[in-house]
């Protein structure tokens, strides 16, 4: 039998139910918010509250989600910025958040994801091979430019592997 959740729920007991899971951002709480049909000043009571306990914070959730995304799956500035834009933070926050993160630390990421598409696709004829990794790094978000060089610096490295 499914559970259901009880209708006097208020809507902070909502919102921190809603924030248990991971950090929200506050037009991800105010969506969530409204989809439980409370009026627009409880919203914003709501959310207003979160923030001044420090539970919504979206400069804070910008460089975590940047921090976290860089270790766990490297992609480009351009497709983070796009990422966080979509979590409905604003430009300030995400410019704030993405700050740190240069044209090297870019080319380091995407030197690192072309040796990984490089070990994976080591079965394949060397034009095929290049064309697979070019596509994945293209898909994170990086320029032509960036893979293409990203992809001949891993070819570099893993030659040099290769020879030792």
């Amino acid at each position: 039998m499914k559970q259901q959740t009880p209708k006097s729920l208020s809507p902070m007991e909502y919102a921190m139910k809603y924030l248990t899971a991971r950090d929200r951002t506050v037009s991800e709480m105010q969506a969530f918010l409204d989809t439980k049909e409370f009026g627009e000043a409880d919203v914003d009571a709501t959310v207003e509250r979160l923030k001044e306990l420090g539970l919504l914070d979206d400069a804070r959730y910008a460089k975590r989600f940047v921090e976290t995304r860089l270790a766990t799956k490297p992609v480009s500035r351009r497709h983070l910025y796009e990422q966080l834009k979509g979590h409905g933070l604003s430009e300030a926050d995400i410019n704030e958040a993405l700050a740190d993160v240069g044209a090297d630390e870019e080319a380091e990421n995407a030197a690192a994801v072309a040796e990984k598409f490089l070990r994976q696709f080591r079965t394949l004829e060397p034009e095929k091979r290049r064309e697979r990794v070019l596509s994945r790094l293209i898909a994170r978000g990086y320029s032509y430019d960036v893979a293409r060089r990203a992809y001949e610096a891993a070819l570099e490295t893993e030659d040099a592997w290769s020879e030792s």
